[in-house]
């Protein structure tokens, strides 16, 4: 009986491990690994997550015209069933192509956005433009798990990468 419920455990487990299907690329001349979840497309626009060695970059692509972000653009994060929100800054580039950054530090400790964007369901975002414009990103509930799970898989599968 033993035998048969550890075997049914690994099997379990096994299933839930092939659910993890990033993307992974080796630059041709720095021989570094990159890892992605490729995009998830949201209400509003899409996201993905892209790891190295060194960092963990959350970006978000927002869908629409004038959509300027530089060093003091905010977003706002509700996840589900939390009434408090969290807030992030941009750590990308100043662009007007729509694009938002969360920059991490890929290290063997993960900081507390992370780890929530890992455990907790992603209900929306609302982005503060250098122009004051808000820009809102809806999340469904597919949409929900895809986040958690792939960012998730990556982050635990980055810090195989740390050298």
């Amino acid at each position: 009986m033993k035998y048969i419920l550890s075997v049914l455990l690994l099997v379990s487990i096994a299933a839930a491990g092939q659910d993890c299907k990033l993307n992974r690329e080796t630059d041709p001349f720095t021989k570094e690994v990159k890892l992605s979840t490729g995009f998830i497309f949201v209400e509003g626009g899409s996201v993905t997550v892209d790891a190295d060695s060194k960092e963990i970059v959350v970006l978000f692509s927002i869908e629409g015209a004038d959509k300027c972000f530089d060093n003091n653009s905010t977003a706002s994060i509700v996840f589900e069933g939390i009434k408090s929100k969290s807030a992030s800054r941009n750590g990308g580039t100043m662009n007007c192509e729509g694009l938002f950054q969360f920059v991490f530090r890929n290290s063997a400790s993960t900081t507390t956005l992370l780890q929530k964007l890992m455990t907790q369901k992603l209900a929306s975002i609302v982005f503060t433009g250098n122009n004051k414009k808000e820009s809102t990103l809806t999340v469904g509930p597919q949409e929900q798990e895809a986040i958690m799970r792939l960012t998730s898989c990556l982050v635990n599968e980055a810090k195989t990468l740390i050298k």
